[in-house]
């Protein structure tokens, strides 16, 4: 078996796994129905879309990566600063920490499938020798365009901690990591990490990495706490009652980092659209919100910047205020920045 597919689920984890009050029948289930609407009639349209249909699914050339400036980004500061990566990835400095969410910084996002989803980023996995020491990483999921092997293996030894969603320990487990260093989290379960309360929270997704561990794990997002600032972090997932209870629990926020992308009718219960993501951010509280899953991967069959362009349109109708930084950009918070840098690519 490939190494590609991580842990397997052993009775003894799944013994674990059963204490959880998310795990019913047998696997993790989502808090509101959940079901992807593709038929066996459908699916070699899908595929050969996926593959073949290219057009306007990819940027007019590669999207660059500003250059890391690691003396910047570890000076002090008096709030909290981030770099958004493209897709779902984000280096963020919190409270003198520095945090690495869902590194997946890898070339291919289908390492398993005949043909490769390339990302539209080059070099993307070199930055990880550039980094300074990582406190603290966390994973949201397991999926391939979260979790990497390639980006894992270079991380191993560079990362002191790591908060992952239940059941992706395994994953880290199989591929050499010390288990001391990994911490399962339940929907709503938080720890304290130095000087930031994190939780993590529910999302409307799934999970696996193969045919035999669908939703074997959970998915979810990720709420950061400090005494000056919060933040949210939804994860990957469909729009649903989960954001209103988030923001009734932890919020107002800050700053979230909301999923937009990778969509389709056929899977809508799973990926919400922009427009749910503007309102998904409302929902929750979030002052200032910022697009991810997006400008990374053709993972759906929408134009590569479709997802940003309505997010940005529905939120100025919503009068939600957006940050839109460029791939590989330090930016804080209180930050504005206008220039509409993806129009060069399209």
């Amino acid at each position: 078996m490939s190494k590609q597919f991580g842990g397997k689920v052993t009775k003894k984890l799944k013994d674990r796994y059963e204490k959880s009050p998310n795990w019913k029948d047998g696997k993790f289930m989502n808090l509101e129905e959940t079901t992807m609407d593709i038929s066996f009639l459908n699916m070699p349209k899908l595929l050969y879309r996926q593959v073949f249909d290219k057009a306007g699914r990819e940027p007019e050339k590669n999207l660059p990566i500003l250059p890391f400036d690691k003396e910047k980004f570890l000076e002090s500061s008096d709030g909290a600063k981030f770099i958004w990566y493209g897709h779902s990835v984000a280096l963020m400095r919190i409270n003198g920490l520095t945090i690495l969410m869902d590194p997946m910084l890898g070339p291919n996002a289908s390492p398993i499938a005949p043909f490769s989803t390339k990302r539209f980023s080059k070099r993307s996995l070199d930055l990880i020798s550039d980094f300074p020491e990582i406190d603290l990483m966390l994973m949201t999921h397991d999926h391939y365009d979260h979790l990497d092997l390639a980006s894992i293996s270079r991380l191993q030894h560079k990362v002191k901690k790591c908060f992952v969603a239940l059941g992706v320990g395994r994953h880290l487990e199989y591929w050499g990591w010390d288990v001391n260093k990994i911490q399962e989290f339940d929907w709503w379960e938080n720890a304290k990490f130095e000087n930031i309360e994190i939780t993590f929270t529910p999302s409307r997704h799934f999970s696996g990495r193969g045919l035999t561990d669908r939703a074997k794990s959970l998915w979810g997002g990720w709420v950061f706490k400090t005494e000056q600032e919060s933040i949210y972090w939804s994860g990957d997932g469909g729009y649903g009652n989960h954001f209103k209870e988030v923001g009734e629990k932890l919020g107002p926020f800050d700053i979230g980092f909301m999923e937009c992308g990778q969509y389709n009718a056929n899977w809508h219960l799973i990926h919400m659209y922009p427009e749910e993501a503007v309102q998904a951010a409302i929902d929750a509280g979030v002052k200032k919100a910022v697009a991810v899953h997006w400008a990374g991967f053709a993972l759906a069959q929408h134009t590569w910047v479709n997802p940003f362009e309505r997010f940005c349109k529905a939120a100025e109708e919503n009068k939600l205020e957006i940050l839109t930084p460029e791939i590989g950009e330090l930016f804080k918070m209180d930050e504005e920045k206008s220039e509409k840098w993806w129009e060069q690519y399209m």
